[in-house]
């Protein structure tokens, strides 16, 4: 049928009107079968174009009935129809927080007294300032958070912002000239706000994903596919009544003295016979079994039951030397199932990838089969990994872009499992598995993906699952609490806690193994592919956040006041006037936020490293161009520092023991035996002249 695009072309009173005619359908989706304005509810899956969000309803018949016309005339507007001049049309996650938040103001103005302020509003054109600052002493009392209330003071507001198109049943004042509408807003935005994962769980959680990923695996996707080809094998036959299928005793026969040759129990649980699993191992219905119970009692006396016999798969998998399951079971609420291990193979999956790659979890979502390129050095062995897939973020297409990510190798082994996980022909890598129930929110409202809350349920899950089974197995690694509690883990902390391992470099066992410093830089050039990743901006926010901590250490320490160096007069004086704005109230400031902002508006452009502090100046810096000015988020370029020649440098005792330290292991190379080559002894030479006379130059002399 024809669509058309032009708002104008329909008349909205007519209840025929299709009201995704301006947007975008999902692929495989009709007009024809969307809905029209007279319907009481709007699904808003056909419209909903990430896989992993649940196309959710907008119900018009939760809205009180006189203003219900007007709620949806504003849906409508903001899905298809004509916008205000300069107005962007919103995403779907914004109209049905809208149309929500739009909600509650309408049957708070339905619901309140006529006693209240005046007479009741039949219409929304007749909504005064004194209903609209009595709804605010409403949200002040009903809701404590102020980012809460702000939002619901901006669903109000595109009643006045779509007033031409709404008539009257739009405002006919703005809200926000309203004495005491608006309050202060102290809230915080963006990313950095999200809790990072403590070291403690981030360390553990780790390394039991990379567990389940490279020494687990095997053993749930060997038992993945038993599972699925008995599935496939018993669903070809039907159950079977007296007279026919003559051959079943024959193959129960031969399946009873195969299991007795094999030693091999049946499968069961708790001493009592699956019929079902028996029949899927023996090919057949099992219904069809019902007429040869004394064999099946004879079989059970003679090789006894197993839960791990259904399956029957060898456990190669191994924990310091010992198999990590006696067996894979198919009871699905066993933590031995190959329901349960799917799931948890799925979520480690995820963690590996969410962490090593710093993909959102939109992201992350998409990631197809066949996403993951390789490139090889001249002797054919791998030294980089691409993952290409869709970013959404700060994108103009609400479809997301083509956008490559480098990532570890470690992920790149997660997305080779996955492929593997996922039946022949499934393309999404993170679409619920079909292993019994609990399989989460895929697949429900039309989205091919687990949404963000049947991801977060699998990582708590997983977490639960491996203390629980550390506790069965008696051994100390499980994931440790946080203040008497276990853990929430969510979708958005790997992307905020990797920008915080990348910004420290700590020490320790993941920092050792991931090479934090090498893995930055792939992360930078991974993000190519899309125009506003934002995640150099979470790095370098955490970089000045541990910067300013450790400014702070030296000033409290009193380290700044016994620098050496050509700029150890302005390192002083910076360190001084920054460590006066740090204090409040009489100690040194430590909150995240207001560290934040004391960087932003203070930062001494002091940068502390091994061999130098750099005070930046950008019209004496040696590894940048040299510009005519500094320019906003001008910062030096630590990656060709050159220390030597460069006077924007200071020194601490420990920048000085770190040149000691290269001068003593000079020393022990240019006294080796054989001597080294000519040109390697003499540029060796060279360089100790260079450091004695540097450090001799700053007044502090080598011992």
């Amino acid at each position: 049928m024809s669509t058309r695009t032009t708002a104008a072309e329909y008349v909205e009173e007519d209840g025929s009107l299709f009201v995704f005619h301006g947007r975008r359908l999902r692929k495989g989706e009709r007009l024809d079968g969307t809905a029209r304005f007279s319907d009481a509810s709007w699904p808003l899956a056909p419209v909903t174009l990430q896989g992993q969000e649940r196309g959710l309803v907008l119900h018009f018949d939760t809205v009180p009935e006189r203003y219900r016309h007007a709620l949806k005339r504003l849906c409508y507007l903001s899905l298809s129809g004509p916008l205000p001049p300069g107005e962007p049309r919103p995403r779907i996650t914004s109209i049905l927080g809208t149309f929500y938040k739009a909600r509650t103001f309408l049957r708070w103005l339905d619901s309140r007294q006529p006693s209240t302020v005046g007479a009741s509003v039949d219409q929304l054109s007749d909504v005064s300032a004194d209903h609209l600052t009595e709804y605010q002493r409403h949200l002040l009392t009903k809701f404590r958070g102020a980012d809460y209330r702000r939002g619901h003071r901006s669903a109000v507001q595109y009643f006045w912002r779509y007033r031409e198109a709404l008539g009257s049943d739009g405002l006919s004042l703005d809200p926000r000239k309203v004495a005491d509408w608006n309050e202060s807003y102290t809230g915080r935005r963006g990313e950095n706000t999200t809790d990072r994962i403590p070291e403690a769980v981030h360390s553990r959680l780790l390394v039991w994903a990379i567990r389940f990923v490279d020494e687990f695996s095997s053993d749930i996707l060997h038992a993945s596919t038993t599972w699925q080809l008995q599935h496939a094998r018993g669903l070809r036959h039907s159950p079977v009544g007296k007279g026919r299928n003559s051959g079943l005793a024959d193959q129960i026969h031969e399946f009873m003295e195969a299991a007795a040759r094999e030693n091999r129990s049946l499968p069961g649980s708790n001493g009592r016979v699956s019929i079902n699993g028996l029949a899927r191992l023996i090919g057949c219905a099992p219904k069809s079994l019902e007429r040869h119970q004394d064999a099946i009692t004879a079989a059970v006396e003679k090789l006894g039951v197993s839960e791990f016999a259904q399956l029957n798969v060898p456990i190669s998998g191994r924990i310091e030397g010992q198999s990590w399951l006696d067996g894979i079971s198919v009871e699905p609420s066993r933590n031995d199932s190959l329901s349960t291990l799917a799931q948890m193979l799925q979520a480690a999956c995820y963690i590996v990838i969410a962490f090593l790659s710093g993909m959102r979890d939109s992201e992350v979502k998409h990631l197809r089969r066949g996403c993951v390129s390789v490139r090889r050095d001249s002797g054919g062995n791998p030294y980089r990994w691409h993952a290409s897939g869709l970013a959404f973020k700060g994108e103009q297409d609400e479809a997301g872009v083509t956008a490559t990510w480098t990532i570890g190798d470690a992920a790149a082994r997660a997305i080779a499992v996955l492929e593997q996980l996922q039946p022949v022909g499934t393309d999404w890598l993170f679409g619920a598995l079909s292993f019994g129930p609990g399989a989460g929110s895929g697949g429900r409202g039309g989205n091919t993906a687990l949404t963000v809350a049947g991801t977060n349920r699998q990582l708590n899950r997983f977490l639960r699952w491996v203390n629980d089974y550390c506790q069965t197995h008696d051994r100390d690694e499980a994931i440790p609490a946080v203040d008497g509690k276990a853990w929430n883990l969510t979708t958005r902390q790997f992307r905020r806690t990797l920008a915080w391992y990348i910004a420290r470099r700590p020490g320790g066992a993941i920092a050792g193994a991931i090479a934090y410093r090498h893995h930055s830089i792939q992360m930078f050039e991974g993000y190519a592919g899309t125009s506003d990743s934002g995640f150099r901006a979470e790095v370098e926010a955490e970089e000045a956040l541990a910067r300013a901590e450790h400014l702070l250490a030296m000033i409290d320490h009193h380290e700044h006041a016994s620098l050496a160096g050509p700029s150890a007069a302005e390192a002083h004086q910076r360190l001084a006037e920054f460590g006066d704005n740090a204090r409040f109230a009489g100690a040194v400031i430590t909150d995240r936020h207001r560290l934040q902002r004391l960087m932003k508006r203070n930062d001494p452009a002091v940068y502390p490293g091994r061999y130098v502090t750099c005070v930046y100046d950008h019209t004496k810096a040696q590894c940048k161009p040299k510009v005519a000015s500094s320019g906003a988020g001008d910062r030096p370029d630590l990656t060709k520092c050159r220390p030597l020649a460069c006077r924007n440098v200071a020194l601490t005792e420990t920048n000085v023991e770190a040149w000691r330290e290269e001068l003593s292991a000079i020393q022990r190379d240019l006294t080796t035996r054989p001597l080294l080559p000519p040109y390697l002894q003499a540029s060796l030479e060279l360089r100790e002249g260079q450091i004695r006379t540097y450090l001799a130059r700053n007044q502090e002399a080598p011992q």
